[in-house]
């Protein structure tokens, strides 16, 4: 009995021996961000570890279809380009949407002034203009349109645009004021046009607008910048009889709206409403959302509510930063430790302030967006691209932390780690990519996966954690094992057969 065991033992052994030599490599090509220094570095050596991750592509499902990724224009980082030498502004925008760069897909910009423009202003600056003859967008000419055409310049596959607005001017308010207060009945019409205009003030500059968010945080901002409020549904209401038909109207019915605009947690109302019913769903393409209600938390049930309330919509993150913070100049390693806050960290109240701890600003990056599209996140876009060493400028005096931070007075440029991070989805994963699931032996290694137009697979993997990982790669009857270091972010490319 026990010969005819060891025999059986040998066959399976054999048996496994020879699936392992008919199974063919696979071909990758592996790009690494590591707090070792590694800066989207093409890794051509590959070391082992102890821990061993098994990940199996699964190609034949198919998820979300990626709308893409990117940053906004602000006026803020417009004005701060325009402080540079030619030679450093053409650096940054060509990192930002050159091909060889991060090539960005999707983008915002703010209507009227945000927090992050240098003043509060409006294009509509005659108080009860109702018909918008007075419209003008002059106080983009000088920073935001230059910055935005140049972008459009260096970009050779193009990128999509989407506006948003902070608040309607003071005179079409309820509070008479730029923060706070609601877009007063008798001027829904007038701000159904707002958007009309808009896209026919930039049209006229050669910049076509790919749609909009329907407002900025419609909840408020604790009275700080600019804000408007609405409850779900004003804001349904707003877009279902005003806004949606007015577009229409004026042959602007395929730009794309979009709801919400503000932290994960408030979703389900939201979405509730937006899509009640057939007529209101009709003029909303999808959801927008913030990633400010935590600084680890991506809410998966939230986005999972969402996409199933609307499964055939956009759900964007139109909008993530390192916030309450000022950048540190010239310090990679800062941005890998867990020094960073947020607003949360001190303003928060004291039940939820467990959401808000400490949290590398790298970190906070790689899990959110990977956690995103493991749930049905079709888009990711940045706040400023470029901010000074203060975090600014900014006329409320909120500091932030862009990926690219400047010191204009001696014309220098620091690309922080969060660059790269991004870029290593930008980059690799192009519009119209499809989502595919996966298989992952280890919850602590976090991975999602794309297949490109192009046939291309792009892969990416983070390892917030001290220890580094072999991983063995697997898609169809091909295979690969690699490493991933300490703390580190990965994109692995996988050509078409």
């Amino acid at each position: 009995m026990k010969r005819v065991k060891y025999y059986l033992f040998l066959s399976v052994l054999f048996m496994m021996y020879s699936c392992n030599e008919k199974q063919e490599k696979l071909a990758v090509e592996v790009y690494e961000t590591s707090a070792k220094g590694n800066k989207l570095t093409k890794i051509t050596t590959i070391e082992s570890a102890d821990s061993l991750v098994t990940i199996k592509l699964l190609p034949n499902k198919t998820l979300q279809t990626i709308s893409g990724f990117g940053g906004a224009f602000t006026e803020s980082s417009a004005y701060l380009l325009n402080k540079l030498s030619k030679k450093n502004r053409d650096t940054i925008i060509q990192a930002y949407f050159s091909k060889d760069g991060a090539n960005y897909s999707l983008t915002r910009t703010h209507m009227n002034s945000c927090d992050f423009s240098l003043t509060n202003y409006s294009y509509t600056p005659v108080e009860g203009d109702k018909n918008l003859e007075h419209f003008t967008i002059e106080e983009d000419m000088d920073d935001l349109i230059p910055m935005i055409k140049d972008a459009m310049a260096a970009s050779e596959d193009g990128f999509n645009i989407f506006g948003s607005p902070w608040s309607a001017a003071p005179w079409m308010k309820d509070n008479n004021k730029w923060v706070g207060g609601k877009l007063l009945p008798e001027y829904y019409d007038t701000w159904a046009l707002f958007f009309s205009k808009y896209i026919e003030a930039y049209k006229a500059q050669g910049i076509e607008i790919w749609g909009f968010t329907v407002e900025n945080e419609p909840h408020g901002n604790g009275n700080n910048w600019e804000s408007m409020h609405y409850t779900p549904k004003e804001m349904t209401d707003f877009v279902e009889f005003h806004l949606g038909p007015k577009l229409e109207a004026d042959g602007y019915g395929d730009k794309i709206i979009l709801g919400y605009d503000q932290n994960r947690e408030g979703l389900k109302e939201w979405v509730d409403e937006m899509y009640r019913d057939e007529a209101s769903s009709k003029y909303f393409d999808g959801t927008a959302i913030h990633w400010y209600e935590s600084t680890y938390d991506y809410f998966p049930e939230a986005l999972q509510y969402a996409h199933n309330k609307a499964p055939n919509k956009y759900l964007i993150e139109t909008e993530g930063c390192i916030d309450s913070q000022v950048p540190v100049w010239q310090d990679d390693s800062w941005y890998w430790k867990k020094e960073a806050t947020d607003w949360g960290y001190d303003w928060r109240e004291p039940e939820k302030k467990y959401l808000h701890p400490k949290y590398a600003p790298v970190n906070r990056y790689a899990r959110d967006i990977i956690g995103c599209l493991n749930n049905w996140v079709d888009g990711w876009v940045d706040w400023n691209m470029v901010l000074d060493r203060q975090g600014g400028p900014n006329w409320f005096e909120n500091w932030c932390v862009a990926p690219v931070i400047v010191d204009p007075e001696k014309d220098e440029v620091y690309f922080t780690p969060l660059f790269y991070t991004m870029a290593h989805f930008s980059k690799f994963i192009r519009p119209n990519a499809k989502v595919i699931a996966h298989e992952n032996s280890d919850t602590k290694l976090m991975a999602t996966a794309a297949q490109n137009p192009d046939g291309s697979i792009s892969v990416v993997l983070f390892n917030e954690f001290e220890t580094p990982k072999s991983v063995n790669l697997t898609l169809n009857d091909k295979t690969v094992t690699f490493s991933i270091d300490a703390q580190a972010i990965q994109t692995i490319v996988i050509p078409k057969a």
